[in-house]
């Protein structure tokens, strides 16, 4: 059966699932490899996860013409955040090693001790482990896999959520 012709139902079950795999990757990279994930790559797992939720509920769902709309620019509104995030983190690890960034505290110390907001700005900032490139496939960095798995991602939201369907 040719993909491009799938149900926007069997779209959205394939969006998910392709979301599930990236983050079933991600945690077997964290726990098997114990690559520990820095801020920003968690951000960016909330955004796979929300991309998933999403997907779910529109398969489950099974809009009509408007509400396929509606779903496709909400997965893309989420696509274009994860590229943000992605991006942000890929620029970093591209900048020159800061000798003081290692003073920087932890995530979890940040969270236990810091407003929220004050939490999200340094995080966004970058830590010192955003910088750190330690799990590399093909010669592109995690952050640039995830920014291309989002726009892939979004540009199947965005067909599934366009095209035109056989009465």
């Amino acid at each position: 059966m040719n993909p491009l012709s799938w149900s926007f139902r069997s779209q959205c079950a394939a969006g998910a699932a392709v979301c599930i795999a990236l983050l079933g990757y991600a945690y077997y990279v964290q726990f098997a490899l114990h690559v520990e994930p820095c801020p920003m790559c968690i951000f960016q797992r909330i955004v796979f996860i929300v991309m998933a939720l999403v997907f779910v509920v529109a398969a489950i769902h099974r809009p009509r013409a408007a509400g396929r709309r509606a779903y496709a620019t909400v997965l893309v509104m989420a696509a274009c955040v994860g590229i943000g995030i992605a991006a942000r983190h890929l620029w970093l690890q591209h900048q020159p090693s800061d000798p003081f960034a290692g003073c920087t505290p932890g995530w979890n110390y940040m969270v236990a001790n810091f407003p929220i907001g004050k939490t999200l700005r340094m995080a966004f900032t970058g830590l010192a482990d955003c910088a750190k490139v330690s799990w590399v496939i093909l010669g592109l960095s995690m952050p640039a896999w995830s920014i291309i798995s989002y726009a892939l991602l979004g540009i199947g939201a965005l067909w599934a959520g366009l095209r035109r369907r056989a009465a």
